[in-house]
């Protein structure tokens, strides 16, 4: 049987094309590119300029044919993303192929969850297309499977467990996502955004913001991806006695 996620398509509601479907449709242009080539030129796109520029046609003129040749494969511009950020999520189940047999199960479900957050940090687009589309992205469903095979092994009932691997993606999902929006806000500066909150910080009152004039210098010297593995350390950490409880 043919896969449909690699053969042409077409728009909702036709058929599989035949002959005459095909001379009925004389005018119509043919795809002169592959699913895998749409996909990664989608990905590449969505990379350089984010979601407001993937439109199908930056994406055909990126490819070299017409607009139709883009609805050969693809209905919707929600369909291209949900393949989007599968063919990413791919790329994070390669990386971390070999992280499911280490003696402590967390260092498994920590190096996952730290290769992802790699990959949603610099794609904004990414965290909000996660598991929306279950059909669309079947290496969502096994990313989401290995991190939870490895919770298993802690040996808690299905509830806690279920509840583990959601806090996991979670965190990193969210982080990650608002680390990403907070770059596409205020460009690529962050040294200089961030002097700007230090300042900002400073100049409250510290009778009534004691907590925040005591982190302060923390805060103005803080790596994102150390402050996100450390946070990370400590949901780990807390699941670890949950399952020795």
């Amino acid at each position: 049987m043919a896969d449909a996620r690699t053969t042409p398509r077409g728009r909702p509601g036709e058929g599989r094309r035949t002959g005459g479907a095909r001379a009925a449709r004389g005018t119509r242009q043919r795809a002169s590119h592959s699913l895998e080539a749409v996909v990664g030129e989608a990905v590449a796109l969505l990379d350089e300029a984010g979601e407001s520029a993937l439109t199908f046609r930056a994406l055909a003129a990126r490819l070299g044919g017409g607009v139709g040749s883009i609805y050969w494969y693809v209905s919707s511009k929600d369909e291209l993303l949900d393949l989007a950020g599968d063919h990413v999520i791919a790329s994070v189940l390669a990386a971390t192929e070999g992280r499911t047999g280490a003696e402590d199960p967390l260092d498994d479900v920590r190096a996952t969850a730290v290769a992802f957050f790699d990959a949603v940090v610099v794609r904004p687009w990414l965290g909000a297309r996660f598991l929306g589309n279950t059909e669309q992205q079947p290496n969502g469903m096994r990313l989401y499977e290995r991190l939870g095979q490895q919770v298993m092994r802690l040996g808690m009932p299905p509830r806690q467990s279920f509840e583990a691997v959601s806090a996991v993606l979670g965190f990193v999902v969210g982080t990650a996502a608002d680390l990403g929006r907070q770059s596409t806000a205020h460009g690529l500066d962050r040294d200089g955004d961030l002097a700007r909150h230090v300042e900002q910080w400073r100049s409250l009152d510290e009778r009534e913001f004691p907590f925040v004039h005591f982190v302060l210098g923390e805060f103005a010297t803080h790596d994102d991806g150390e402050q996100f593995r450390a946070g990370l350390d400590l949901l780990l950490a807390g699941l670890r006695l949950q399952a020795r409880g």
